[in-house]
């Protein structure tokens, strides 16, 4: 493993022409209850005697527990998935060693490395394993014909790096680049996809799917920004969420979706304005 600056070098100016994505923040009604969930979820865990532990690191917000359920697109078994993990952490990145051969049939080779934060008790191989797993994947953004990807170790070597960060370090990391995450989600900058560690371990209330699926979306969905894609809407009830939907923020009577293709096709929505 290869420890790193806070978040590394300079990155190059954003292909896309965009400085960021702004996720949209949510209605303070969906706030609301997305918080009123988290709560009932900590109270729950409190009441049958799950213990957090912070692993020695400095006092944080208490995370909250949750478990999976249901089935979406992304595969597998809903199960439950109680996790701990501290809110804060050390604020500096430890990369992966390492890397992959190039995937994808034809077109702009886009390099890729992955860190996670020190202090946060995750696997970094297991977490650069899951980022591999996913963007090599066939239904994943290579599928187009058109781009290709590979995993590098040096940051010399990458276009942008896939962070694991701490609710309290992605809020800071995101706000560098003009944007408010309230330390709930995700989100990208030009050269960085910093991916939130809170939604990492437990997803978001009502997903519907299993926790796997919902680690499969956030990958596919935040690097699409970084491909150039642009947020997009629910089709209609009980169809697919395009993966480029903000599927953190509810469904909106679609159902989870862990992929840009889909049966072969590249699967969308109308873009939002």
């Amino acid at each position: 493993m290869t420890p790193s600056s806070p978040y590394g070098p300079p990155q190059p100016p954003d292909p896309s022409g965009r400085s960021a994505y702004r996720h949209g923040r949510p209605t303070l009604v969906r706030m609301r209850r997305s918080r009123s969930l988290l709560i009932g979820a900590l109270v729950l865990a409190t009441a049958v005697g799950v213990t957090v532990s912070r692993g020695g690191e400095p006092p944080a917000d208490v995370p909250a527990t949750t478990t999976q359920g249901g089935m979406g697109l992304g595969g597998g078994a809903a199960h439950p998935a109680p996790s701990s993990y501290p809110s804060v952490g050390a604020g500096r990145f430890t990369a992966a060693d390492g890397g992959t051969t190039v995937h994808g049939e034809d077109g702009p080779l886009r390099r890729y490395r992955v860190a996670v934060e020190r202090g946060t008790g995750q696997d970094i191989d297991a977490f650069a394993a899951k980022v591999d797993e996913v963007l090599t994947d066939p239904r994943s953004w290579i599928a187009s014909g058109e781009l290709r990807v590979q995993r590098v170790a040096d940051a010399g070597a990458a276009d942008f790096t896939i962070y694991l960060a701490t609710p309290v370090t992605s809020e800071r990391m995101c706000a560098e680049g003009g944007l408010s995450t309230e330390r709930y989600t995700s989100c990208r900058l030009p050269g960085q996809v910093i991916i939130n560690l809170a939604r990492w371990q437990e997803a978001v209330p009502d997903y519907g799917a299993p926790l796997d699926t919902y680690r499969t979306y956030v990958v596919n969905h935040e690097v699409g920004h970084e491909f150039g894609e642009q947020h997009e809407a629910c089709p209609g009830p009980g169809e697919p969420a395009p993966v480029m939907q903000q599927q953190t923020y509810g469904l909106q009577g679609c159902v989870a979706n862990a992929w840009p293709y889909v049966d072969g096709r590249r699967y969308t929505g109308d873009i939002v304005p």
